[in-house]
């Protein structure tokens, strides 16, 4: 509990400080996903997700997702996941187009660590990514890529609001802050945190879908300006289970 006071309020002494800033530009974007989870046996799982973004005003391609990645159960509260992502960014600015997208190549690890009390489940998750972008300029991609870390840390909690049998219904409250490091970070080392709402409603065991609101408050580079952003984000996780033939 003295750690979650600390990172809280280390979280708040972050946002309050973000927002004296003048420069703010304000987006509405739109996140749809699907996530397959491919549990191998009790111990493994495989998971794989398409996310795609798009903004709302104007309707323009923001940028796609491909992630994939392990996850071992270590125990009863304790999963670790690795795994590879690959984003290709349209444009960060719905008002300037490219002829070109920017690639960026993630590889990522993380501990995540639950606990069930009743109707609640509580989710703290610790995220590394090394980040692999792709320069370019206002004209072109160029040669070779700029490298960074990115460490990231959410508490989430879950509350199952009805059940019956492989149905249910559950809300989600999530707050997610990021931080930049490396040589090529100067002056946006507070990357973003990131608010999440959403209710989830599992159709049978192996399908649920997932409507939220989530709110980005991110530094950009140059550490003057920033996005804050209105995101409603709709996914689908598809559960598979491998099963031997026997």
């Amino acid at each position: 509990m003295k750690l979650t006071k600390i990172l809280f309020l280390f979280l708040v002494s972050f946002i309050s400080q973000a927002q004296t800033e003048k420069n703010i530009d304000h987006q509405s974007i739109l996140w749809t996903r699907y996530n397959n989870q491919l549990v191998l046996n009790e111990k493994w799982s495989l998971h794989t997700e398409f996310d795609n973004r798009v903004f709302l005003k104007p309707v323009k391609e923001n940028l796609y997702v491909i992630r994939i990645q392990g996850r071992y159960k270590i125990n009863e509260h304790l999963e670790a996941g690795i795994g590879f992502t690959h984003f290709s960014v349209t444009t960060q600015e719905p008002e300037v187009s490219y002829t070109f997208k920017t690639p960026e190549y993630r590889a990522q690890q993380d501990i995540t660590w639950k606990l069930n009390v009743s109707k609640v489940t509580l989710i703290q998750r610790f995220q590394t990514e090394e980040r692999f972008i792709h320069k370019a300029n206002k004209e072109s991609l160029l040669p070779g890529t700029t490298f960074s870390w990115r460490f990231r840390y959410r508490l989430q909690a879950d509350y199952i609001f009805w059940k019956k049998e492989n149905q249910y219904l559950k809300t989600i409250l999530s707050d997610e802050i990021m931080f930049n490091a490396g040589k090529t970070i100067l002056k946006n080392t507070f990357d973003q945190n990131r608010i999440y709402a959403a209710v989830q409603y599992g159709i049978n065991k192996n399908i649920a879908l997932e409507l939220g609101y989530l709110n980005s408050f991110q530094r950009r580079a140059n550490g003057i300006d920033y996005f804050n952003r209105d995101i409603i984000r709709f996914s689908i996780f598809h559960k598979i289970k491998f099963q031997k033939k026997v």
